[in-house]
């Protein structure tokens, strides 16, 4: 009996053998999703795409899993520049406009993968 489920996500693809995400039970982890493109693959020009791509594979993600946005327990995001707070912030107040039911959130600044700005890890409990 295979305990855990593989997600697979068109478009969000690791360079590593890793896959996107896994389900176990009634939870849900991710590696570190990026933000590429869902149909080519590559990593947008601006990072607002980039940012507005990964929010996309959140829902795609906890949907792919039998779950909705409402489950997400925790984001980690992790960006090359502080400002980009600022433009995970729009996506997230459209994702999460109520700020009494949201999920914690931790943002670390660190260097990531050439051409990558923004990227994101996710927990959820169905």
């Amino acid at each position: 009996m295979v305990k855990r489920e593989v997600l697979h996500v068109k478009g969000s693809n690791h360079q590593n053998p890793i896959p996107t995400a896994v389900k176990i039970g009634n939870m849900v982890y991710t590696s570190a999703i990026i933000g590429s493109d869902p149909e080519t693959g590559e990593i947008p020009a601006t990072v607002e795409e980039e940012v507005a791509n990964l929010f996309y594979y959140i829902r795609e993600i906890v949907e792919l899993a039998g779950g909705s946005t409402d489950d997400i327990a925790k984001l980690n995001v992790i960006a090359t520049d502080a400002a980009y707070k600022k433009v995970v912030n729009v996506e997230w107040l459209k994702m999460f406009p109520n700020e009494n039911d949201r999920p914690a959130r931790h943002t670390n600044i660190q260097k990531l993968r050439d051409g990558l700005r923004v990227q994101i890890e996710l927990i959820a409990v169905l």
